[in-house]
């Protein structure tokens, strides 16, 4: 992909990072940030200070945008509590209600909005996988989230803009993300499975992330909702087992339940990301003709640890 012109609000975090390595050297890039000053350019990346909820001067940087990223929102890494769970929610619908402002104030609009969106919006599933044609919702809090969200970008009115919400798995990747807890674990022998281990582990390589965006730009048909994950999704006993064998390990404590819920309390953060099933499968991508760089766990893992340093994994 190149000389395309590209916005990603909320880029400065693991997956927008992810994004402009892929992209930055043949495209121009425009990271939307709240950080003040924004920082400076550099080679084909420049940044523009928004506050993620309220039109300004950076809406004219989607004029002529070929893609439109919107990946904005409160981490979910944090105790649920009442204030949280309201910045939460409205982190990732005021950010969209802007976007959708911003778009329909352009006289050339962005050609694609992808809005990012969460595979958990599905139901724990250990019965039988969800996809975007047979996947069941239940009204716990992460589904509320997921479905508030799709639907202030489902509202935005843009006729001159496609549009399609991508439902994420869980992304990793080199730069960060889920990777720095897991390999930490790893480091100092805490690395086997969390809870039972049953539980699906649904994820996507950060190249697939990108891929599939690609894919979607260069195909005029796509849009409505598409799951981000890979087409073989494994469960938390087979993915901490690969890490270790990736990583050269031969062992890993496991932790069970009871233990998960001290930790959470001690460390701010909720089980649930961790003992939730996610069991999700691509199937709309796959039936467009996307191809996986990453189909399979341990190609995606190796290629993750071969671009690390050891010290990353290893404690010596």
């Amino acid at each position: 992909m190149k000389n395309k012109r590209i916005v990603i609000a909320g880029g400065a975090g693991f997956i927008g990072k992810g994004l402009v390595e892929e992209w930055g050297e043949n495209n121009f890039i425009v990271i939307l940030t709240r950080s003040q000053p924004a920082p400076p350019a550099h080679g084909n990346v420049s940044f523009l200070h928004w506050d993620g909820a309220t039109l300004g001067n950076w809406a004219t940087a989607l004029e002529g945008a070929d893609l439109l990223l919107n990946l904005c929102g409160k981490s979910v890494n944090c105790r649920y509590t009442p204030a949280n769970k309201n910045e939460i929610f409205d982190s990732r619908t005021r950010s969209t209600e802007a976007l959708g402002a911003a778009v329909r104030r352009c006289k050339n609009p962005p050609a694609l909005w992808v809005n990012a969106a969460s595979a958990t919006i599905y139901r724990h599933a250990e019965d039988r996988p969800m996809d975007e044609y047979t996947g069941e919702f239940h009204s716990d809090f992460s589904v509320q989230v997921c479905q508030r969200w799709e639907s202030a970008f489902n509202r935005q009115e843009t006729p001159g803009t496609r549009k399609v919400i991508l439902r994420m798995a869980i992304v990793i990747g080199a730069q960060g993300g889920v990777m720095d807890p897991y390999l930490n674990l790893l480091k100092f022998g805490l690395g086997g499975r969390q809870g039972s281990g049953k539980q699906k582990f649904s994820w996507v390589h950060i190249a697939d992330v990108a891929g599939m965006l690609e894919f979607f730009m260069e195909h005029g048909d796509c849009s409505g909702v598409y799951n981000c994950s890979s087409p073989q999704p494994t469960d938390n006993r087979g993915f901490t087992a690969t890490l270790q064998k990736v990583c050269g390990y031969y062992f890993g404590l496991p932790a069970p339940a009871w233990m998960l819920r001290i930790g959470a309390a001690l460390i701010g953060t909720e089980t649930e990301l961790l003992l939730k099933s996610r069991w999700v499968l691509p199937t709309r991508v796959t039936e467009a003709g996307y191809a996986f760089k990453y189909p399979g766990v341990e190609e995606a893992l190796r290629q993750v640890k071969e671009a690390l340093p050891r010290k990353r994994y290893h404690l010596f």
